[in-house]
């Protein structure tokens, strides 16, 4: 079995994050090929040597060019190294809400439903002729018994109300690390 050298450089808010997304698209480009693409989703996990690196005072590409010449790299590792470290939201809330208001008063309307045992049809008919119909067609074509039901809905415009969406921080970030090593193929 052979090695392959890979490097990657992902994003993420911890280094764990940027791992499995680097995995995840590794796979994709590269596929599983049963563990032995040559690729970052070939290896069993990575070393944080982000310390290390930091003692070292070499950049970035100078640090991992040092490590594969020293071959000091075990094929199926992966080494991270987090260059830009992330800012998370430290906002109390993270969330905000925006209502939706319907102006005027709300109807009541009387609606029929076509059912089956085991499924329900997605529309609402207005007149119990029309459900019938639909329900008649259903059980001729297919031989299973329908059933036409009477309700009760909220005559509304929309059925949405509220709509919650992330409230990113000012100084909100991700971090930037690098992967790298040698990968089974």
């Amino acid at each position: 079995m052979g090695g392959q050298r890979f490097q990657n450089r992902v994003k993420g808010m911890s280094m764990s994050e940027a791992y499995r997304d680097a995995c995840r698209l590794a796979e994709a480009e590269h596929g599983h090929c049963q563990g032995y693409s040559g690729e970052i989703n070939s290896t069993g996990g990575f070393h944080d040597i982000t310390k290390e690196w930091k003692e070292s005072k070499l950049g970035i590409n100078e640090f991992i060019d040092s490590k594969e010449d020293k071959g000091k790299l075990i094929k199926g590792n992966a080494y991270g190294v987090c260059v830009r470290d992330p800012h998370p939201n430290k906002n109390k809330v993270k969330s905000q809400v925006k209502h939706n208001i319907e102006p005027g008063t709300k109807k009541w309307k009387l609606v029929y439903t076509v059912s089956t045992l085991s499924e329900d049809f997605a529309k609402d008919y207005s007149t119990k002729g029309e459900a019938v119909k639909i329900a008649r067609d259903y059980t001729e074509k297919t031989g299973k018994a329908t059933f036409v039901n009477m309700e009760k809905k909220l005559d509304t415009g929309s059925k949405r109300v509220a709509t919650i969406t992330y409230k990113k921080s000012d100084k909100e970030s991700e971090g930037e690390y690098y992967f790298f090593g040698v990968a089974p193929c």
